[in-house]
C-alpha cells in the first residue's frame, strides 16, 4: 500500500512540474520608461487534459492494493456498509472510501512452551494445570490452525485483527486445563499421552469451528512434572532397572548352575562307562595312561618296574 501511494505522489508531482514549466512564460514590460522582465502563468487547453489525466493516473495508482499468497483482503465501504473479500493478486480499492485488513488463510501456529522465545510469548508459557488427584502438570503444545476463508467476514466483524488473544489463546488454555483436571497423573506420564493429545484437538476443534477456524492439528511437545514426582519416577525407574539386573543375575546364575549340573552328569556317565571297560579289561588303564603321553615317548617304566613298549601297547590297543 505505501509503495502505491508514494508511486502515486511521484506521478502527481512530475505531472504537476511539467504543466506549470510549460505554463510559465516570461514577458517584458516598460515600467518607467525601462523594460522589466516578469513571469507569467498561463494554462493551454492541452496543459488541463494533461493536468486531468496526471491526477487521475495518480487516483488510480492509489487505489491499487497487492495481496499476497495465501492472504486475503477484507474491504468495508463507508458509504454502502457492506463487507467485501478480495483473493490474491492485484485489486482496487477505492482510497477514503473503503478500510481493508489483510487476513492469512495459510495455517497458522500457536505454540505455548516453557522455553523463552519458542512461542508466541517471550518468556515461559508452559501451561500449568491441575490433575484429578490435584497434582499440577505442565504442558508444552503447538496447536496448528486456519482461519476457514467463507468465515473470513465474520471474524473480522465479531473478533478483528486481535483473534488469537481474544480467542485462539484462551480456547487453547480452557481446553487443556479441562482434559488435564479429567485425568491423573500416571495416565498423563504413561501411554494415554497419545489419547489425551486427541481428546484436546476433538474438544478445540468443536470449540473454534463455531468462530470460523478449522483446528488441523494439536501436538503435545512436552509434559512437566512437579518435582517430587518427576523424583519419584526417577527412583521408579532406577530400582526397576535394579530389578532387572537382579534378574538377568538370578538368570544367569540358574543357567550356570543347568550348566554345571549337565556337567556333572556326563562327568559322571563318562566315569561309569571307563568302569565298564575297567571290568572287561584291566589293561584300559594302561592305554588311558600312555595315550595321554607325548607321541616322542617309547618306553615307561612303571611304579612296579616294569617296562613298557608303548609302541606294543598302542598297536595292540588299536587293533582291538
Amino acid at each position: 500500500m505505501i509503495t502505491f501511494l508514494l508511486l502515486a505522489l511521484l506521478v502527481l508531482a512530475g505531472t504537476l512540474g511539467w504543466v506549470f514549466r510549460r505554463a510559465s512564460q516570461v514577458v517584458l514590460l516598460e515600467r518607467g520608461g525601462e523594460l522589466v522582465s516578469t513571469r507569467r502563468w498561463r494554462l493551454q487547453r492541452g496543459d488541463w487534459v494533461i493536468l486531468f489525466l496526471g491526477f487521475g493516473l495518480s487516483f488510480l495508482i492509489a487505489s491499487l492494493r497487492l495481496v499476497p499468497v495465501g492472504y486475503a483482503l477484507v474491504e468495508f465501504n463507508y458509504l454502502t456498509r457492506h463487507y467485501s473479500v478480495s483473493e490474491e493478486g492485484l485489486t482496487l480499492v477505492v482510497p477514503f472510501l473503503y478500510t481493508t485488513h489483510l487476513y492469512p488463510l495459510r495455517r497458522q501456529e500457536y505454540t505455548m512452551s516453557s522455553q523463552p522465545g519458542e512461542g508466541q510469548k517471550k518468556k515461559d508459557d508452559s501451561l500449568w494445570s491441575p490433575t484429578r488427584e490435584g497434582l499440577q502438570v505442565g504442558v508444552d503444545l503447538t496447536v496448528w490452525y486456519r482461519i476457514r476463508p467463507d468465515a473470513l467476514v465474520a471474524v473480522h466483524r465479531k473478533l478483528g485483527p486481535t483473534f488469537e488473544e481474544k480467542v485462539i489463546r484462551p480456547a487453547i488454555r480452557s481446553i487443556v486445563r479441562l482434559v488435564i483436571s479429567s485425568h491423573t497423573v500416571k495416565e498423563i506420564y504413561s501411554g494415554a499421552r497419545l489419547d489425551l493429545q486427541q481428546e484436546i484437538h476433538r474438544r478445540l476443534k468443536d470449540l473454534l469451528e463455531r468462530d470460523g477456524f478449522v483446528v488441523e492439528e494439536v501436538i503435545l511437545r512436552d509434559v512437566h512434572f512437579p518435582p517430587d514426582f518427576a523424583r519419584a519416577i526417577e527412583e521408579k525407574q532406577i530400582a526397576q532397572q535394579e530389578a532387572e539386573r537382579m534378574k538377568y543375575v538370578l538368570e544367569k546364575e540358574r543357567l550356570e548352575k543347568e550348566r554345571k549340573k549337565i556337567e556333572a552328569e556326563g562327568t559322571a556317565q563318562a566315569i561309569e562307562i571307563v568302569s565298564r571297560a575297567l571290568k572287561k579289561n584291566p589293561r584300559y588303564i594302561q592305554y588311558l595312561y600312555v595315550d595321554k603321553l607325548s607321541d616322542k615317548v617309547k618306553v615307561v617304566i612303571s611304579d612296579q618296574g616294569t617296562l613298557l613298549d608303548l609302541r606294543a601297547l598302542l598297536g595292540d590297543e588299536r587293533n582291538r
